[in-house]
């Protein structure tokens, strides 16, 4: 099943992952859906993917509520200089 909106999408995933985590879950289920057409098991598969393209951009904190991950500092990059 292909979700159109964030509303559609499972009251777990709604209550656990800020909007744009939400976003990123439904990209990426919807187009592994489409891509496994016809494929026993392609509703889990689609979400063990959506939850992996999550997990590379969030982490879950105590608490069960999951943040945007910091990206490491630039090596050899001063504060203020580009």
């Amino acid at each position: 099943m292909l979700y159109l909106t964030n509303a559609n999408l499972p009251i777990s995933v709604r209550q656990q992952l800020p909007l744009r985590a939400q976003d990123l879950y439904r990209e990426a289920f919807n187009e592994t859906w489409a891509l496994h057409a016809g494929d026993a098991g392609r509703e889990e598969h689609a979400s063990r993917v959506a939850w992996a393209a999550v997990r590379q951009r969030y982490h879950a904190m105590p608490g069960g509520q999951w943040q945007p991950n910091v990206p490491p500092d630039v090596p050899g990059r001063e504060e203020g200089r580009r």
